[in-house]
């Protein structure tokens, strides 16, 4: 065959053939029970799922007078026979015709959830029903060598028994089977043993049918009676078996808004995280259905500032189905550290359910959560300014996190995001420059916004600058650096400074000179005392005119290296700029009597004393005394009040 191909290219011969492609059952049967599900616990999913959707089917037909049968109040039940290694699932929904085995079994990939909507398109699009490629079936066998499919139609036909030990091959039979439903049998295989402990298949069930629409039952439990009003004294309270139901059918998120009060919210919360134990600041009702389907509830959590931890809370569902708590690409990132939960018939899934691939309507999807949770935030806002300002600090890291990753959020944003002053004043960008312009405009017409990163760290800096009259903000999330850089860029005549980024007279550049009571040869003689003295691979010395009572050296960090290292840190910045050492002004009042004492100091031990004993004090007012130099600081101080 090679040979001729050769050939043919060779002559230039055209081929052309119609035909066919044979797929071997013997080699893609053991490739969809080991390799199409990434995790062999998804079968209980599957299984179930299937069951919900024959029981929604006939939940459809009856209500459209297609199936002449009482649907009644059915449930799916799930059972372990320890001692026979098997599992059973059993639904009562509208079962299968010997043919329908022959159809929807032996066929692989073929959906009878797929037939079943195609067929009744008009009326079934909003039945629940869960299946689309006819494959779930087939993961009973990553964890059975055998399984039975036991069926009766609500069709008046005989039942079928379908056997098959994971081979081609398979039997069906008639079965003497008369209550309307399916039972699947799972002969567990040797190394799923764990499949037939109680305690695992009820954590499958809860973490991934807790919310189904048709009750699941898996065992029974005992609950206890209340005792009559007219009850003796002593006497004891009735117990009762009940079924073990173990999912919620109708979660909150599958209502409507107008049906649930806030303790409705906060119960389903807990249903969620029932190990949270703090109550959620507010939350989001979600529901759509155009040009998608969509609905869900998100839960504003209390947060703090590490945008790591928080991630991961957020549970997908495709028709009460759990999916994954992984929903990036869904969601806006800066909204993955929310919680609640999400549920869409229309997000696409890959075959195993497992992930997200990539489809317009995720697009859509993401763009619409970030607009609703845009117009709840400035609807809080408006209603309840000082409620909202009550929750700032925990919700702000989110907020920002928008503001920087969504543009759409952004905009919506600059209405109600807040600028808390160190004092507990909070302000709107637009409320907070109309508030500081008159007294923070610099000599270029720039409104010039000040801040601190730490209240008590930059004590002395914030009370220097509230004494000049300015207002200073705190802005502490770790995100800062890139917000402002962000604002500054958009603003006109905007910028922000933080108050330990120089001297109080520096921060705000007026026309005003100060003079110096030293000459200029003076103050070369200084710089070059003080150069001699202080470490020129950390600090700079700069001399400058403030009054005589101000501080003889304060010790500051240029704004643009330190915003430029900070947000390299977070991820952005300049390159490079996060491994760079630590560099510091070191701004010296020449008309401060220490200084002049430096300079007329006769030995040059009592200048370095001096020298050395400001720059302590200015270092330990900006924290950077530390170890050893802090040990030399005090034992130094002692020594010069003896």
């Amino acid at each position: 065959m090679v040979s001729y191909l050769n050939k043919a290219v060779k002559n230039n011969i055209k081929i052309m053939a119609t035909g066919n492609i044979n797929v071997s059952v013997e080699n893609i049967f053991p490739l969809i029970k080991k390799f199409l599900y990434s995790d062999h616990e998804i079968f209980l999913r599957e299984l179930i799922s299937n069951a919900t959707d024959a029981t929604l089917k006939l939940k459809h037909l009856t209500s459209i007078g297609e199936a002449a049968v009482e649907y009644g109040n059915p449930i799916i039940e799930v059972s372990i026979d320890k001692e026979g290694k098997k599992l059973h699932i059993k639904d009562q929904g509208l079962g299968m015709t010997a043919d329908e085995v022959q159809k929807y079994i032996n066929e692989v990939a073929f959906s009878g959830a797929e037939e079943f909507l195609n067929q009744y398109k008009d009326s079934a699009k909003d039945t629940g029903i869960i299946g689309h490629f006819g494959l779930g079936f087939y993961s009973a066998f990553m964890v059975a060598e055998k399984v039975e499919i036991i069926t009766k139609s609500f069709k008046d036909e005989p039942a079928a028994h379908w056997i098959c030990d994971g081979s081609p091959k398979y039997t069906l039979e008639a079965a003497d089977k008369t209550d309307r439903g399916t039972e699947i049998i799972l002969h567990i295989a040797e190394d799923s043993t764990e499949f037939l402990e109680d305690h695992k298949i009820s954590e499958l069930l809860v973490k991934y049918n807790k919310f189904m629409p048709i009750p699941i039952k898996f065992g029974t439990k005992e609950e206890t009676l209340p005792l009559p009003e007219d009850a003796e004294e002593g006497a004891e309270p009735e117990k009762i078996t009940v079924d073990n139901i173990i999912n919620n059918p109708t979660p909150a998120w599958t209502k409507q808004p107008t049906e649930l009060e806030t303790e409705d919210y906060k119960g389903f919360y807990r249903e969620l995280y029932p190990m949270q134990f703090e109550e959620p600041l507010f939350h989001i009702h979600l529901n759509v259905d155009y040009p998608f389907n969509l609905t869900g509830i998100l839960y504003f959590p209390k947060l703090t500032n590490d945008l790591n931890i928080q991630k991961d809370k957020i549970q997908l569902y495709q028709n009460q189905v759990f999916v994954t708590d992984n929903v990036e690409g869904i969601v806006p990132e800066f909204l993955t550290m929310l919680r609640g939960v999400i549920d869409s018939p229309d997000i696409p899934l890959n075959v195993s359910r497992s992930y997200l691939q990539a489809d317009g309507n995720v697009k859509k999807i993401s763009s619409y959560i970030t607009r609703k949770v845009a117009d709840k935030l400035k609807s809080l806002f408006n209603e309840n300014r000082e409620d909202f300002e009550s929750k700032w600090n925990d919700i702000k890291i989110v907020i920002e996190y928008g503001m920087l990753s969504e543009d759409k959020f952004y905009e919506k944003a600059d209405k109600f995001a807040l600028y808390p002053t160190i004092d507990g004043k909070f302000y709107t960008f637009d409320e907070l420059v109309e508030k500081v312009k008159p007294t923070q405009t610099d000599k270029d017409d720039n409104t010039v916004i000040l801040y601190a990163s730490n209240k008590e760290a930059q004590h002395s800096y914030i009370v220097d600058a509230q004494a000049k009259g300015y207002e200073v903000l705190l802005l502490d999330s770790p995100i800062v650096a890139h917000l402002i850089q962000k604002l500054e860029g958009d603003k006109e005549k905007v910028k922000f400074t933080r108050v330990d980024a120089d001297h109080v007279d520096n921060l705000i550049q007026k026309d005003e000179e100060k003079i110096s009571k030293l000459s200029e040869e003076e103050q070369e003689t200084l710089k070059t005392t003080l150069t001699e003295i202080i470490p020129a691979d950390k600090y700079t010395v700069q001399l400058e005119s403030r009054d005589s009572d101000a501080a003889p050296i304060i010790i500051t960090e240029p704004e643009f290296m330190r915003r430029m290292k900070e947000m390299q840190q977070t991820g952005g910045g300049m390159f490079g700029m996060g491994n760079m050492p630590e560099m510091y002004n070191v701004v010296v009042n020449t008309n401060a009597e220490l200084i002049g004492d430096i300079l007329k100091a006769e030995s040059k031990e009592d200048k370095e004393r001096l020298t050395n004993q400001a720059l302590d004090l200015a270092k330990l007012s900006k924290g950077l005394l530390k170890g050893e130099e802090l040990t030399n600081f005090v034992k130094r101080s002692y020594g010069m009040i003896k």
